[in-house]
């Protein structure tokens, strides 16, 4: 009997860690800065920065606009234009590289701090 109870004890554990494991899942967006994913642009502040004849859409003036901000104290953020939904992203280094581009994200996300845990990066096609 202390068998049988100490083995549905350890599969009761078992089942409790594969149900309170987050997925993995696919995010797709543009990685931005935080300041400009909060209006959905890079327009403003292309224009505060002077550089207001610059194209927001222009993929080097997204890329430049981007790691400008980041250095101003901003954050690298996924942005997703089709659900305007900003998410944070655990890891700047791998967000870096992808400044300005559209990409997939996959990772786990929580709900809570609104973050992606990110596991890969890649251009998006």
């Amino acid at each position: 009997m202390k068998k049988l109870v100490m083995g549905f004890g350890a599969l009761l554990f078992a089942v409790s860690l594969s149900v309170a494991a987050p997925k993995a899942r696919n995010f797709t967006g543009e990685i931005m800065d935080s300041q400009c994913a909060a209006t959905g642009s890079h327009a403003s502040m292309l224009k505060m920065s002077g550089m207001g004849e610059k194209d927001p859409n222009d993929p080097v003036a997204k890329k430049m606009c981007t790691q400008k901000c980041v250095q101003m104290g901003g954050k690298y953020v996924l942005y997703d234009a089709a659900e305007k939904a900003v998410y944070q992203l655990d890891d700047q280094d791998k967000a870096k590289e992808f400044a300005g581009q559209k990409v997939k994200v996959t990772g786990t996300y929580d709900e809570a701090s609104k973050t992606i845990h990110i596991t890969t990066i890649e251009t998006a096609s």
